[in-house]
């Protein structure tokens, strides 16, 4: 039986229980900015955890390639995420631990996220997001 997993851009994130306990490990270990942490904890609180079999293709996760406009100066970007251990830059691979990846992790193709970075709050579009 297949989970339907009904989501807006209102709506919780979606993460796995893996997922779901690193972004737990970033907040105990005061890593973020207070906006990035207060921001964590709430989407924490309402996210939805599922099985990583259940997760929608469309979500940011660990081992997806996610296309960005940035909203506050209008450009793109392209990450290749994979885990902490395996991301090396000359690679053109990204942790999910790092602050983008933190930042859009559990959102979906067509949400906006804001996230504080270099001491100013900016805003992101997920344009698109496929498995790598």
């Amino acid at each position: 039986m297949k989970t339907q997993i009904n989501h807006t851009a209102a709506n919780s994130i979606i993460l796995t229980t893996g997922m779901f306990d690193l972004l737990k490990e970033q907040v105990r270990k005061k890593k973020l900015t207070k906006f990035n942490e207060e921001k964590i904890i709430r989407e924490l609180k309402g996210a939805t955890q599922v099985l990583r079999s259940q997760l929608p293709p469309d979500v940011v996760d660990v081992n997806t390639r996610v296309s960005l406009l940035d909203l506050t100066d209008n450009t793109e970007v392209a990450y290749d995420f994979v885990t902490h251990e395996k991301a090396r830059r000359k690679n053109g691979t990204e942790s999910i631990l790092s602050p983008i990846g933190v930042a859009i992790v559990g959102y979906r193709e067509g949400d906006e996220v804001s996230w504080q970075t270099e001491g100013r709050i900016k805003k992101y579009l997920i344009k698109g997001v496929s498995r790598i």
